[in-house]
């Protein structure tokens, strides 16, 4: 069903699109007053809310991460940055509307889990005092290193009702994990599940990485092994994309011992022959969920979409983001906060939103944006549905857009009938190539190298 030698033929740089606009096109003329009418005029939606807190410490670095951490052994410094969360929640408050119900809490990182159980405590404390209005079905999920998570965290995360752990494996082979700085053996992840399973959390998904120095089918095949004995719920299979332009802690990997593309492809084969085999259905690009999980739920309801955390089910919800890095989303702005700590704190310091760049979408890039997620999150476009939503002749405003996919069609990615587009399985690998035509930014844009990682 998967055509894997087209595969190859459509690697490139190209946009992930977890926000469209993608985030190079946000502008630092984005300012704390744009954030305000943006916010007040997000209330007047009444949409629900999804809350995302960045957690950026880390004990050292993981050569292959491209998330933004701070590397510390410092307690002190964990518990000033409580205080900044703290401060930056009081500073949202007084313009998001508190009563907005809360449908889903996410921690990231970093390491959340590099805090400890106190710490969790009071970040969780901070949230659930700002906004009351926390759904009884709320989805709360945290990003754990299972190197650094204890008895007394979980008695924390079950206390809260923390229903979904994403646990980092990356790769077991030991020879891998050496190359990328992250010692883990098999038995503490294995333990990590357990404990979560033990105090009856909801779903447990593991984080595997393909295109890691070292990494090969063969020895692939005995994580993806390992990880089976692990039962989880679902699996997120990323492919590594390495940028050492914009990550300097990449530039430490061997660049001569990383997979070529074929070898890359074969992992990639052997993991959705195994996943699929065993039970986890393919949901996008990039995951596998047991039929009866709420992702592949939403997949087959159409309610499946995008976001700065990957595929989410709460589709429909406003994002707001604290802490260093992160990103506010609603229906027409984006909002990125600064990613270096002293930027973070002086605008707290000055009773201000601390925002880095930002953008505030048009009507084009609204429909834009609901044209690409509709494709990345359903794998289909129907040409009615935009137009009962936009003013528009989708044929018409669309034409080269749709022209675009011809070559696409041909091999077999798409098909274009009955005024719908549906996405092939061999397709939704490549789903990020056949959303960027309707990319209106990348059409003005020259080299793609060193924006984008590549598609496969």
């Amino acid at each position: 069903m998967i055509d894997y030698d087209k595969l190859a033929k459509y690697s490139a740089p190209v946009p992930r699109y977890t926000s469209y606009p993608t985030a190079p096109e946000f502008q630092e003329s984005w300012t704390a007053d744009n954030l305000r009418t943006a916010i007040t005029r997000s209330n007047e939606s009444g949409r629900d809310l999804s809350i995302y807190a960045h957690l950026p410490f880390c004990r050292s670095a993981c050569y292959f991460c491209g998330c933004n951490a701070i590397y510390t052994n410092r307690e002190e410094l964990k518990d000033r940055y409580i205080d900044y969360l703290a401060r930056e929640i009081e500073i949202a408050c007084k313009t998001l509307d508190r009563e907005r119900k809360v449908t889903q809490i996410h921690f990231g990182g970093g390491t959340p889990t590099f805090f400890n159980a106190a710490q969790l405590e009071k970040i969780i404390g901070l949230i659930r005092s700002a906004f009351p209005n926390i759904a009884k079905e709320v989805e709360f999920s945290v990003e754990i290193d299972p190197r650094f998570f204890t008895e007394e965290q979980m008695d924390v995360f079950a206390e809260n009702k923390v229903n979904r752990v994403s646990i980092g494996v990356q790769d077991f082979n030991p020879k891998v994990q050496k190359a990328v700085h992250r010692i883990q053996p098999f038995s503490i992840a294995q333990n990590a599940v357990a404990r979560a399973r033990a105090y009856g959390t909801k779903s447990v998904n593991i984080d595997l990485i393909y295109g890691l120095p070292h990494q090969n089918a063969v020895g692939f095949k005995e994580t993806l092994k390992m990880t089976l004995d692990l039962a989880p719920d679902r699996v997120a299979l990323f492919s590594y994309a390495h940028v050492p332009w914009l990550k300097k802690t990449m530039r430490k990997l061997d660049e001569t011992a990383l997979p070529s593309a074929v070898e890359k492809l074969k992992m990639m084969r052997l993991a959705i022959e195994t996943f699929s085999e065993a039970g986890l259905e393919m949901i996008g690009m990039d995951h596998f969920a047991k039929p009866s999980d709420e992702l592949n739920i939403a997949l087959k309801e159409g309610k499946l979409r995008r976001n700065f955390q990957g595929y989410a089910t709460r589709g429909q919800c406003d994002l707001v983001g604290f802490g260093v890095t992160s990103i506010s989303e609603g229906e027409d702005f984006y909002s990125q906060n600064f990613r270096d700590l002293g930027d973070y704190e002086k605008a707290i310091d000055s009773a201000l939103p601390p925002i880095l760049r930002g953008i505030g979408l048009n009507d084009d890039d609204r429909l834009r944006k609901r044209v690409i997620f509709s494709l990345m999150g359903s794998f289909a476009l129907d040409f009615a549905a935009i137009e009962k939503e936009f003013d528009v002749n989708f044929e018409s405003y669309f034409a080269s857009d749709i022209a675009a996919l011809a070559p696409l069609e041909a091999d077999g990615l798409v098909s274009i009938a009955n005024r719908r587009v549906e996405v092939s399985k061999t397709g939704r690998l490549l789903i990020r190539n056949i959303a960027m035509n309707f990319d209106k930014y990348l059409k003005k844009t020259g080299s793609l190298e060193r924006r984008f990682s590549k598609s496969v």
